[in-house]
């Protein structure tokens, strides 16, 4: 048996708009409807958790969670510049009251990767006035986040500052991840810091960004090694290194990528793949925590990501065992860990993948909405039942 630290969280995550449904005034569903649109298929309804929440959130309490980490969607609370939706305001509010009456502790995100549609049109995060405007957002979402413990300021500002760096977003299921705009990477953590101060103004909020971690490895030819940290540094270990001194940082671990003298090398056709054509490596989430340990300087740590896109859940439940091993070792060394959220809580719209890559615990219907859980929820919520392996 392998214990878990008391009060550890067990959970699995969303994010607003690929779950949710008809988010029609953000910048992703103006790009998913553009003529020239290089994505699969268009969010649509998602997985209408916008109505469905409590639903979900019951599936996951009664498996035995006790986490469940979920985003806010700006371009929902302020559709047009300066315009405050209250009614959004309080179904977000619902909703976090909603995970407590589960027994759900609720980690929120204030922005994962979407934005208003007005916000792109003014500038982006290239605007002068950007990080004004976003802390103008997050002083308007604070009075809901009163008893939040745990705030996730930005999703994943690594992947945003590549997708800002104005490459197609089909990319981020390639091997070679898009060169990041450093520019906006300066204004998202100017951003977060900004975001911090505010959400530290409510009284036991602790703030903290979320990075994906990418588990460079080097092949040891002459050369690579060096290319690990030239090519690593502005995608991954820049954004843990500037983690210092947050409350928290989230890890969200998937795969690895090799990288020789010349860059990142295509994934070996002779190892097993996912439905994104990732690497099947478990231990990339031990690898994730280990390095936002040493380069934050000791920041405690949340998974608020880890998880699996496959059609077989005997995979999912292997690929999570491996996970948990490697994030026990790393807990047995030393490192804070606070909790696990797995991603994800529902299959859902990945982005310019569209539907057919299936992280969820939950499986749902795309014509009548009908949840399926899935026997690695049932196996997940075990885990968390004994607060161990």
């Amino acid at each position: 048996m392998l214990a878990f630290p008391d009060g550890f969280l067990w959970g699995a995550a969303t994010a607003a708009h690929q779950v949710e449904g008809n988010n029609t005034t953000s910048n992703w569903w103006r790009m998913e409807h553009a003529p020239d649109s290089t994505m699969v298929e268009p969010s649509g309804d998602a997985a209408d958790h916008l109505h469905r929440y409590p639903e979900d959130m019951r599936l996951l309490a009664d498996a035995g969670l006790n986490s469940y980490r979920f985003s806010l969607e700006w371009a929902r609370i302020e559709p047009e510049r300066g315009f405050v939706s209250r009614a959004m305001l309080d179904h977000y509010r619902r909703m976090i009251d909603t995970a407590r009456e589960n027994g759900l502790d609720p980690t929120v995100t204030l922005m994962h990767f979407t934005v208003p549609e007005w916000f792109q049109r003014d500038g982006f995060w290239r605007a002068d006035d950007a990080v004004d405007l976003f802390s103008r957002y997050v002083e308007t979402v604070l009075p809901i986040l009163d008893g939040v413990r745990y705030v996730c300021t930005i999703n994943e500002p690594n992947i945003a500052a590549m997708l800002a760096g104005g490459e197609d977003a089909s990319n981020l299921v390639a091997y070679g991840l898009p060169n990041p705009d450093p520019a906006v990477a300066d204004t998202l953590l100017d951003a977060h810091h900004r975001a911090s101060e505010i959400v530290h103004s409510v009284s036991g909020a602790q703030a903290g960004w979320t990075i994906a971690t990418q588990a460079f490895h080097s092949t040891g030819e002459p050369g690579a090694d060096e290319m690990v940290a030239q090519y690593g540094d502005p995608r991954d270990h820049w954004y843990l290194e500037q983690s210092a001194g947050d409350d928290f940082v989230g890890v969200q671990a998937y795969t690895r990528t090799f990288i020789g003298p010349e860059g990142p090398l295509p994934v070996s056709p002779d190892v097993e793949t996912t439905l994104t054509g990732w690497e099947f490596f478990p231990q990339a989430l031990e690898l994730g925590v280990r390095s936002a340990w040493e380069r934050s300087g000791g920041v405690p740590v949340i998974v608020t990501e880890n998880g699996i896109a496959t059609a077989d859940d005997t995979r999912r439940i292997a690929y999570t065992q491996g996970a948990l091993e490697g994030l026990h070792r790393a807990i047995s060394d030393g490192i804070e860990v606070r909790g696990y959220q797995h991603w994800s809580a529902l299959d859902n719209y990945e982005w310019a993948s569209g539907f057919a890559p299936t992280f969820g615990l939950i499986a749902f219907d795309r014509e009548t909405f009908a949840r399926t859980p899935k026997p690695s929820l049932a196996w997940l919520g075990e885990v968390a039942r004994r607060n161990a392996l």
